[in-house]
């Protein structure tokens, strides 16, 4: 079943009507989602939320909740913890008006963060996230068993949060040239510097695999839009990004020949 086979079940919190009707609207746009469910603030979503043994049509067992920050009494992120101590807690997307509460929804563990007003390509690409999260099985569901494997690298869209002096920065996915891996952290190199995130470089590789980032070796992933000039010197390969020459192995070189060559092929239609 493919991300766009989800019949996702949304709750949709906002206390401002305009607000909540064009959450509705754009919802009711995209086929990867069921039903929606509104709620006019925290207390009404507890309230649904509640329902589910009894209707089973209703908002409650919901793959994702659209959830307003500032909000009269309850706000958006404590409503957020509460529903993460559920034993199947929804997903989490904060659609706000307010651009200094991002490092508080990444400790909530929130799957994204929409400003508003909102652009409809930009919540299309959440929806996306959401239902691609819920297909592989990581929508409600009780707390994960010891030995489970480690989530993906949050990200916040287009986004990752890394770490830097105590502070938490969001790096542009697209500004990354390329990746190196150092023991159980990668190294994200971009034009403007390097920052360390603590993931497997083989769980990037997954996750990024659709934003065009490939393996050229055992320890490294680059960007393909961001290679400049492949070099064959008699049995080496390198790859050029920027000032920085990278080799690539024996083992990853035909496989980059080849979408080099697609990518190329691509640009040129």
């Amino acid at each position: 079943m493919s991300a766009s086979d989800v019949a996702l079940r949304v709750l949709a919190v906002d206390d401002e009507e305009p607000a909540l009707e064009e959450l509705l609207y754009l919802l009711g746009r995209d086929p990867r989602v069921g039903g929606v469910v509104p709620a006019t603030g925290p207390t009404e979503a507890l309230r649904r939320l509640s329902h589910s043994a009894e209707d089973p049509d209703g908002a409650g067992g919901v793959d994702v909740v659209f959830l307003d920050i500032n909000m009269p009494g309850l706000d958006g992120l404590e409503l957020a913890r509460l529903l993460g101590r559920l034993a199947a807690p929804p997903l989490i997307v904060f659609v706000t008006a307010h651009d200094d509460f991002a490092v508080r929804a990444f400790e909530v563990k929130a799957v994204d963060y929409l400003l508003k007003p909102l652009r409809e390509e930009r919540f299309a690409e959440a929806v996306r996230r959401v239902a691609e999260l819920v297909r592989a099985g990581q929508g409600p569901r009780p707390a994960a068993p010891a030995g489970t494997p480690p989530e993906p690298v949050p990200a916040f869209g287009d986004h990752v949060p890394v770490e830097l002096g105590g502070v938490t920065r969001f790096v542009p996915i697209a500004d990354i040239t390329h990746v190196e891996a150092q023991g159980d952290y990668a190294r994200l190199h971009t034009p403007h510097g390097s920052h360390l995130v603590r993931v497997a470089l083989s769980a990037l590789e997954e996750q990024w695999r659709a934003r065009g980032f490939v393996r050229i070796h055992r320890s490294r992933l680059v960007a393909l839009g961001r290679i400049e000039e492949l070099r064959l010197d008699g049995g080496n390969v390198t790859v050029r990004i920027g000032d920085r020459v990278l080799a690539v192995s024996r083992r990853n070189a035909r496989e980059l020949r080849d979408l080099l060559a697609g990518h190329a092929a691509g640009r040129a239609r």
